[in-house]
C-alpha cells in the first residue's frame, strides 16, 4: 500500500517499523527514510520514549495466552520496568488471574471515552492493568457500527491521545481466541506479536491462521506488525508428538521460536491463588521458563533500540 512521505512528499510503500509514527493527537505519519523521520518529528520526537507494544495472540483457544501475558508483564514489572497489561477478551481472565476487578473496564475506554489512566488499576509495583468483562460484547457491537475506516483504530486513538506509550516501557495486550474487531484494534495498535503455541498438531493450524490475520491487517489497515516470536507452551518432552511439533516450529521459525514453556502444574494453580508464577512458585519450572521469556524481551528490546537509531528493521 503506497503512502506519501510526511516530510518530503515522496510516494513509497512502507516496509519498516520506523516508517510509521502516530503523534499524540492520533495523526498517523509516514516517512520514507530515517532522515525524513528526524525532519518530521524533530530530534526530540525521534528519540522520545515510546513503549514497546506487544500482543499475545493465537486464534486457537487454550494455548496459554493469558498465562503468557500475565507472567510476561509481571516479570517485566518485577525488574522495575513500567508495564501496562490490557485484556481484550470478554472472559476477563487477566483480572481473575491477578485478583482484581476494576470499577471500569476496557469497555469504558472504547465506548465511553474514559481516560485509560483512570481505568488502569495498579495491581503490583510497576504493573497496571486495564481489565475486561462481559461488557466487551457490547463494545464489539458498538465498534461494528462505526465508520469502516475508523472502527479498527479506536483503541489506538484512545491510547495515543493520552500518550500511554510515554507513561510505560511496555504495553502487553492479551487477545481473545477469535478474529474480531477487538483483536483488529489490538493489532492496529501494537508493533509485534508473540504467538503461544501448544505442542500438538492442531496448534500448527492456529499459527497459520495468525499469519494470515497479520497479513490481512497489513493489507487492509496499512499497519505493519511483525511476528517477533513463537512460544511453544505445555511442552512435555517425554512425548514424541511434542518433540516433533517443537522441531517443526524450530525448523520453520528458526531463531523466532523461543525455548518452550514446560508443562507445569504450578502454572495452572497460580491463577486460583490470584498470583503470578513468580509469586506463587518462584523456584518452579514455570517461573524459570517465563523468566527466560522476560530475558528474551529485554535483550531484543536493547537490540531494537539500537536498530531504530542505526539501520532500518524489517517489519515482518
Amino acid at each position: 500500500m503506497e503512502k506519501t512521505c510526511s516530510a518530503c512528499g515522496q510516494v513509497f510503500s512502507p516496509a519498516f517499523v520506523f516508517q510509521i509514527a502516530v503523534t499524540s493527537d492520533g495523526q498517523r505519519n509516514h516517512f520514507c527514510s530515517l532522515e525524513c523521520r528526524k525532519v518530521g518529528l524533530g530530534e526530540e520526537g525521534f528519540r522520545a520514549k515510546r513503549a514497546r507494544r506487544i500482543a499475545i495472540l493465537n486464534q486457537k483457544g487454550g494455548t496459554g495466552k493469558t498465562t503468557t501475558a500475565v507472567n510476561l508483564a509481571a516479570g517485566l514489572a518485577e525488574r522495575e520496568h513500567q508495564a501496562l497489561l490490557i485484556d481484550t477478551d470478554a472472559q476477563g481472565n487477566v483480572g481473575v488471574s491477578l485478583g482484581v476487578a476494576g470499577e471500569k473496564s476496557l469497555y469504558h475506554v472504547l465506548v465511553e471515552n474514559a481516560e485509560p489512566t483512570d481505568v488502569a488499576v495498579p495491581v503490583r509495583s510497576h504493573l497496571d492493568v486495564i481489565t475486561s468483562d462481559a461488557t466487551l460484547a457490547a463494545a464489539e457491537i458498538w465498534l461494528a457500527r462505526q465508520n469502516n475506516d475508523q472502527r479498527s483504530r479506536v483503541l489506538t486513538k484512545r491510547l495515543n491521545l493520552l500518550q500511554i506509550s510515554r507513561r510505560y516501557d511496555y504495553v502487553i495486550i492479551d487477545c481473545g481466541p477469535s478474529l474480531n474487531l477487538l483483536n483488529q484494534n489490538a493489532l492496529s495498535y501494537v508493533d509485534e506479536v508473540i504467538i503461544p503455541v501448544t505442542c500438538d498438531y492442531l496448534a500448527l493450524v492456529g499459527v497459520k491462521q495468525v499469519l494470515r490475520t497479520i497479513k490481512d491487517v497489513e493489507r487492509h489497515l496499512g499497519h505493519a506488525v511483525r511476528i517477533s516470536a513463537v512460544l511453544p507452551t505445555f511442552y512435555d518432552g517425554r512425548t514424541r508428538l511434542a518433540r516433533e511439533v517443537l522441531e517443526t516450529l524450530q525448523g520453520h521459525f528458526k531463531t523466532k521460536c523461543l525455548e518452550p514453556v514446560r508443562l507445569n502444574t504450578r502454572l495452572a494453580e497460580a491463577p486460583s491463588h490470584k498470583k503470578t508464577i513468580f509469586e506463587y512458585a518462584p523456584v518452579s519450572h514455570g517461573a524459570a521458563d517465563y523468566n527466560r521469556v522476560v530475558d528474551w524481551v529485554l535483550t531484543t528490546n536493547a537490540q531494537a533500540e539500537t536498530t531504530l537509531h542505526s539501520e532500518p528493521q524489517v517489519a515482518v
